[in-house]
């Protein structure tokens, strides 16, 4: 729509449109560019790629237009932004000189290390390489930035995950020094420019394993009997100044990658888990919400500034847990108070239109060499929810107040976070589903449809059908991203919403912290890029949750790997025309039973609305949240991928519908 302008400014002197776009390298090394506004993609021949590779963001300017068979051809005239810099493969050493193979998928330039860069590198060794610089016509150069430990299958699948969707393994030197040089103690002069909340009671509550502590809440009760509750999140636009080479380091990566045995964090480490991390017994600088609530848990006040803290306690969510469950423990009136709080909001939050999906998440236990051997299910349990709420109201709050400024009578840019209504077209089939399970649905507005998904996921608490349904529901769901343009969050039922309390781990919690300051101190700089910005974050959340799904994948394999031939129960989550997966009920593990597998028992076709396989003789159903039996046939890390074979033995015992008669559903 407003791309077309965009083009025009672009024209070069031979009046030629110069388009920006991704460009994608085909295996056989030919190249698209799928340019904004465009219909066709540009074909970009290997000469003409001009230092670009696979992902990277370029500007192309075409240089053919076949009108026969409307196939447009360009040459890249510049690289905007990379998608990757840093390589795996292995290093070719001559006498003066080394070279480095890179091991993708996707042709890639051999790149140039001199010997100076090796850093003991020898021949033939895996290394990941970063590319220092690359002039046209000319090889890249690079330098090595680690041997890889060629026994540690697993340490290179998760670099090799991380690097494919674009994330820097490796700080560059100069942006370690950097941030080794931030000051770690706070001026006295600091200290008075802020609300100093040090004396009240403070506590931060976080998973066992983390060292990251964004947020921290301190409760006190005012002499009128009001709840005085803080949240308080770690200052790190404070330490993270925008336009330095540490801000443009945590910009690229945008948000950090939690994988099963490690973190690939967005802030060097000792501003992640030092610096800025809320510590006990520490001082700390934060950015906080302070909210007056009363007991019955409305918000009469708030206030928004720079502060203060001092933590005197660090929970993990089982210890609050085990003082909620029992009422007894440090803290237990503050806890039990606030726990009270927490769950009046988040009852009043459902009834005013939010969805209450609940997303099961497994997390894998890991002996010292990083094997899993265990994997457990993550419960969401009250101490999880009390945080949650006070985190939702914070970031609900910030957007509310930023929304109501105006800067010369316009709006002020900001990476407010949206979710949009469910689309009618994934939602039909949907609806019709879950009315064979007896769900009925109001799709006149979308309020119904919110107060439809929660009175059916109360329905289905407990009952075999719950796992299908819930998944299904989420899937009709859109993305939520950030954006500059707010629509308010669907699925949180919120008209303002921002993401506020995770700074150290998220960049646009950063941006709003930015603008936050500029908004209370009236020193506005509206930000024209925000929303190329809110697209860019948008994109790297996506790319670090690819990450996190393939890094998920492989430790299933991995652990499935020593149950070959052998059987377990698991629940249909999924049908495609070339199969049907499964998930395991012990250990959450998914697998594909593939079509060809069931060819000696019938022709089964794809019937999309049934979300089901059906046989054509037999009238067999393999529908989305039935019970099977399958056998664990092979798995495979390379593609992490597992495959299972169905057992026909287990369904004599099973649902009626699995077996040869077949009865209607009610």
């Amino acid at each position: 729509m407003g791309h077309k302008h965009q083009h025009k400014k672009k024209r070069g002197a031979s009046g030629v449109h110069a388009y920006k776009g991704v460009l994608e390298i085909t295996r056989s090394g030919m190249g698209f560019v799928i340019a904004e506004g465009l219909e066709k993609d540009i074909l970009v021949r290997p000469n003409d790629f001009n230092t670009a590779m696979h992902g990277d963001t370029v500007r192309v300017r075409v240089t053919k237009n076949n009108s026969k068979n409307g196939r447009v051809q360009g040459e890249i005239t510049e690289v905007v932004e990379r998608k990757q810099t840093e390589f795996l493969g292995h290093v070719e050493l001559s006498e003066n000189f080394a070279f480095f193979i890179a091991e993708t998928e996707k042709p890639t330039p051999d790149v140039y290390i001199p010997l100076n860069k090796l850093n003991g590198a020898k021949n033939n060794n895996r290394v990941i390489v970063r590319i220092v610089e690359w002039e046209k016509n000319k090889k890249p150069q690079g330098e090595v930035v680690q041997i890889m430990d060629s026994a540690d299958e697993n340490d290179r699948a998760m670099k090799e995950l991380l690097l494919e969707n674009g994330f820097p393994i490796f700080f560059p030197e100069q942006i370690l020094e950097d941030a080794a040089r931030l000051p770690d103690i706070i001026s006295a002069n600091e200290i008075a420019k802020r609300k100093d909340v040090r004396p009240i009671l403070t506590f931060t509550i976080d998973p066992a394993d983390a060292k990251d502590f964004d947020d921290a809440l301190s409760f006190r009760i005012l002499k009128n009997g009001t709840y005085e509750i803080g949240v308080h999140i770690a200052d790190v636009s404070h330490y993270v100044r925008s336009e330095t080479a540490l801000d443009k380091e945590a910009y690229d990566r945008a948000t950090s990658v939690y994988l099963p045995d490690r973190v690939n964090p967005m802030l060097p480490e000792n501003i992640s888990n030092e610096l800025c991390s809320l510590r006990p017994n520490e001082d700390k600088l934060t950015f906080s919400a302070i909210f007056q609530i009363s007991p019955k848990g409305d918000v009469e006040n708030y206030w928004l500034g720079k502060t203060v803290i001092h933590s005197d306690r660090r929970f993990t969510y089982e210890q609050v847990q085990q003082i909620i469950d029992k009422g007894e423990g440090q803290y237990k009136d503050e806890i039990l108070t606030l726990h009270n709080i927490a769950q009046r909001l988040r009852k009043r939050r459902f009834k005013k239109g939010a969805i209450n999906f609940s997303s099961t998440e497994v997390r894998f236990v890991l002996d010292e060499k990083g094997k899993p051997v265990n994997i457990v299910v993550k419960e969401s349990k009250e101490s999880h929810q009390l945080i949650e709420e006070f985190m939702l109201l914070a970031n609900k709050t910030v957007a509310t107040y930023i929304s109501k400024i105006k800067f010369h009578k316009k709006p002020v840019p900001f990476p407010y976070r949206v979710h949009a209504t469910p689309d009618k077209e994934k939602l039909l089939p949907f609806v019709e589903f879950a009315k064979k399970y007896g769900h009925h649905f109001d799709t006149k507005t979308p309020d119904g449809i919110a107060s439809s998904f929660n009175q059916m996921l109360a329905d289905v608490q407990g009952k075999p059908e719950q796992h299908v349904l819930e998944q299904l529901g989420i899937r009709t769901m859109a993305k939520a991203i950030y954006t500059t343009e707010n629509i308010g969050h669907y699925g949180l039922g919120f008209e303002y919403y921002c993401h506020f309390t995770s700074p150290i781990r998220r960049y646009p919690d950063v941006l709003t912290h930015r603008v936050l300051e500029e908004c209370l101190t009236e020193a506005i700089e509206i930000d024209k890029k925000m929303e190329a910005k809110c697209r860019h974050c948008s994109e790297r959340e996506r790319a670090a949750m690819e990450s996190e799904r393939a890094a998920n994948k492989y430790k299933q394999v991995e652990f499935m790997r020593q149950y070959l031939g052998e059987e377990f129960e698991g629940v249909i989550s999924g049908v495609a025309s070339f199969g049907f997966w499964v998930e395991t009920v012990l250990h959450k593990c998914e697998g594909l039973v593939s079509i060809n597998s069931l060819l000696e028992y019938d022709d089964f076709r794809l019937i999309e609305t049934e979300y089901a396989l059906v046989g054509r003789r037999s009238g067999r159903q393999f529908r989305m949240g039935d019970k099977v039996m399958i056998k664990v046939i092979s798995a495979n890390l390379g593609k992490r991928q597992l495959d299972y074979e169905w057992m026909i033995t287990a369904t004599k015992t099973d649902k009626p519908e699995n077996g040869k008669k077949k009865k209607k559903n009610k």
